[in-house]
Formats: structure tokens, C-alpha cells, sequence
């Protein structure tokens, strides 16, 4: 296969990202999360701040080129669709499919690249216990507010994949390849087993 595109989803303080950012580490291949919103504002000609103002994963801060923080960023607003920002977005996606290897973070890739063969798609989650105590780590706030702050993030994640992909649910494992327990599997090993999938079904 020329080249392959690993999505992935995750529940807020699962590790989601970093189990993300390490596979591409490890697969020497890019991992896009935000910088799809930047370039994406390119290809429109969009102001990037209207991207970030629809962005399913952080409103109201600056968009960087290529992130260098794992930090977890909460969400504090309701969704609010766009749906030709999206279209962008999505097309940004499906020609990254077409031309490149690499992980795509949110953003509903695995609805988008649904029809795509290239494409492992898999879903991380954690018990809330666990999401807790590392958003209170990561994050230096208070278990109410870690838990205050998982709520509306994954509440606005949801509502962001069910209004795009036409009400389907977000934590649905029909939608996955793969759907893995962060904390009972451990992010290592959550690369590992994606990795050992992506050699099972690619070859590679």
C-alpha cells in the first residue's frame, strides 16, 4: 500500500493525543489535529480565527501551525455548526488520505474517510476515574473541576459528530476499527496494539 491514514478519536483525558502523537512518533509520519484547521483556513482563504471558532476540540484560543503541547484543553462553549467551514475541513482530510501517511486526531476523519480502503480508524477511551485524576494532573484543577470540564468537552465532541455525520453517536464501536481502554491496555501498549493492527490488515 503507498501510503495508509490511522484516525482517532478519544474521550477527553483518556490520552487519546498522546497515544496518537507517539504512534506517528514511532511511525515517522505526521499527526494532524489542529494544523487541519490551519491549513484548511489556506486552502478557503478563511481567516484561521473563524476555523478555531467551530473547531470541535478548542474554542477561543490561537491556532499554531504544528502544536508542541500535549497539554488537554477544555471546552467551554456550546456547539455552534458551519457547515462550509467543515466542508473545508473535510476536504483538507480526504486529500491528506490521498497523498500522504499519517494520523488524523478528531475531527470526525473516520466519518469522512469512511469509503476510504487506506483508512484504520480506532477509538480511545477510559473510565472516568482514571480520565479524572489525569486531567486534575495535566491540568492542575480540582476533581470538580476535571469532571466539570470532561462533561462539557465530550458533550461538545459528541454533538460535533452527530450533527456532521447526520446523527450518528461519537462512542459508537460500529464506527471503529479498533476501540481501546487506555487505562486497562496502557498507552504504550494502545500503540503497540494499533501498530500490530495496522500490520495485520496493510502489511505494513
Amino acid at each position: 500500500m503507498e501510503h495508509y491514514i490511522i484516525t482517532v478519536a478519544r474521550g477527553f483525558g483518556s490520552g487519546g493525543k498522546q497515544i496518537a502523537s507517539q504512534l506517528a512518533a514511532e511511525l515517522n509520519i505526521e499527526c494532524y489535529e489542529n494544523r487541519i484547521l490551519t491549513l484548511a483556513s489556506e486552502y478557503s482563504g478563511y481567516e484561521e480565527k473563524k476555523f478555531v471558532a467551530v473547531d470541535e476540540r478548542l474554542r477561543g484560543s490561537s491556532l499554531r501551525m504544528i502544536p508542541k503541547t500535549l497539554l488537554p484543553k477544555p471546552i467551554t462553549n456550546n456547539f455552534i455548526n458551519d457547515d462550509q467551514l467543515f466542508a473545508c475541513q473535510a476536504e483538507i482530510i480526504r486529500n491528506l488520505a490521498d497523498t500522504e501517511s499519517c494520523v488524523i486526531v478528531g475531527k470526525c476523519a473516520d466519518y469522512v474517510l469512511k469509503n476510504y480502503d487506506n483508512v484504520i480508524s480506532v477509538y480511545i477511551e477510559a473510565p472516568r476515574h482514571y480520565c479524572v485524576a489525569r486531567v486534575m494532573e495535566r491540568m492542575g484543577v480540582s476533581e470538580k473541576e476535571a469532571n466539570a470540564i470532561i462533561t462539557s468537552t465530550d458533550k461538545y465532541r459528541a454533538d460535533y459528530y452527530k450533527y456532521y455525520t447526520h446523527g450518528n453517536y461519537w462512542t459508537n464501536p460500529v464506527n471503529y476499527d479498533i476501540t481501546l481502554n487506555s487505562e486497562k491496555a496502557g498507552e504504550e501498549n494502545c500503540v503497540k496494539i494499533i501498530r500490530q493492527y495496522l500490520k495485520l490488515k496493510f502489511g505494513i
